[in-house]
């Protein structure tokens, strides 16, 4: 999202009393996640995307949810300028051109985004970033292992506790991962398995209590494991009912 410099714009995650201002520049929100803006006048624009896009700078895109890039920086003015031109020019511009120029765009973000994070940028960059997805894939492919921790993924994968914090910063760490990756994973089965008791989900991602995930998941996402799936089923039911 691009912003204009105004007071007023602010970005609230669910549990927080508090918000972050945003001060304008480039905003990466991940639709998967919740989030909800206050928003003061402002001229803005909003590209939305498949994160498969993203795969060769950032392998986990969800990890973008909530950063920023400050207008300050050269880069991001001058792709605040590309991006207000094209919205001016997109209704006269073949489609083929308009699809080139998007991906050029959306590319030059991910590039800026990488850079900020670490992820661009040489030979050590490279090896961060191989290092990062490989850290990413034995999480997801151990999520269900309880004994899951920062410690046994360092071990496993033969990393220093610094270059796992390294790779993670952007995430709080690598245990905020862990555990925000965990609670992705059991919210999609709190709604694709409704008759399946939420304790026996918890366990099954790693949570030592049900009263242990029950407060983890209300300080992500404001709202007891339970009420996902009333949402979840009031959303679908509604089309039918208009």
């Amino acid at each position: 999202m691009f912003f204009d410099t105004a007071p007023g714009n602010e970005l609230i995650y669910p549990g927080k009393r508090t918000g972050t201002a945003l001060e304008g520049g480039i905003f990466a929100v991940d639709l998967n996640q919740p989030v909800r803006f206050n928003r003061a006048p402002c001229r803005h624009v909003t590209i939305f995307l498949p994160g498969a896009l993203l795969g060769k700078v950032f392998p986990d895109p969800s990890v973008l949810h909530g950063r920023t890039l400050s207008p300050h920086l050269p880069a991001v003015r001058y792709l605040t300028d590309r991006v207000l031109s094209f919205a001016a020019r997109v209704r006269y511009m073949a489609p083929w051109d308009a699809h080139r120029i998007l991906r050029e765009i959306v590319l030059l973000i991910a590039d800026a985004f990488g850079e900020q994070a670490g992820l661009r940028g040489g030979k050590p960059a490279l090896a961060r970033a191989m290092a990062f997805d490989q850290a990413r894939r034995y999480v997801h492919r151990n999520l269900h292992n309880g004994d899951l921790s920062p410690d046994g993924v360092v071990e496993s994968l033969g990393l220093s506790r610094r270059a796992a914090y390294r790779l993670f910063e952007h995430e709080g760490g690598l245990g905020a991962y862990i555990r925000r990756v965990r609670l992705r994973a059991a919210a999609d089965e709190l709604v694709a398995w409704p008759g399946v008791p939420v304790q026996d989900i918890a366990y099954a991602h790693g949570f030592r209590s049900a009263s242990d995930f029950t407060r983890a998941f209300r300080r992500a996402y404001g709202l007891a494991p339970q009420d996902i799936r009333q949402y979840h089923d009031d959303g679908r039911a509604s089309p039918k009912r208009s």
